[in-house]
């Protein structure tokens, strides 16, 4: 009998991704505390939060396999998280304009049993921004609840001169690797 797959994230993306590659799943979205701890490097960041998110939704359905991830943003030694105004998304794209920066994704497939679990990265490109467009696409509403917020699958896509890796990581959820992970523990069963 196969077991009930949960996604540990309330994000509109994330399940889009898993539908598109037809994973049957339900929705529980883990609210943990992610707060960068002092020092933390974003390989540490990333992987610390995607494997407290798949615990606390295994605490709650210890039968599930769960899929988890957390995604973020390096810049010279800089986590850029989600924005926590205009101010602070304005500080985050003078940061990454006209540069080049690291999109990181930890995803976590777990059970009782084991947790799988693997960081991607992909290298984003983006044009030089100006103020104007900057502030007009905080008003778009978009920016908001993303990494370093952007959304390479919005408006902020025509930011983007190039990327060098995963597509769907930077969206939020690396698909070969989370598919791997998934076969992975479900023959670990």
């Amino acid at each position: 009998m196969a077991s009930r797959v949960i996604l540990a994230s309330a994000s509109p993306r994330r399940k889009e991704l898993l539908e598109q590659v037809n994973v049957e799943f339900e929705i529980y979205p883990a609210n943990i505390d992610e707060s960068q701890h002092l020092n933390e490097h974003i390989d540490q960041y990333v992987q610390r939060v995607a494997i407290a998110k798949a615990q606390y939704i295994l605490n709650q359905f210890p039968d599930a396999i769960v899929i988890a991830a957390d995604t973020t943003v390096g810049i010279d030694q800089h986590i850029l998280t989600k924005p926590n105004d205009e101010d602070d998304a304005l500080r985050m794209w003078r940061l990454l304009s006209g540069r080049s920066h690291q999109v990181k994704t930890t995803v976590v497939i777990a059970n009782k049993y084991k947790i799988f679990h693997d960081t991607v990265s992909t290298l984003v490109y983006f044009k030089v921004l100006d103020e104007t467009e900057m502030r007009q696409y905080w008003q778009t509403g978009e920016p908001q609840d993303k990494a370093a917020g952007y959304a390479i699958q919005g408006r902020a896509g025509a930011w983007v001169t190039r990327i060098e890796g995963s597509y769907s990581n930077v969206v939020g959820l690396p698909l070969y690797e989370t598919l791997a992970l998934l076969v992975k523990v479900q023959q670990d069963i």
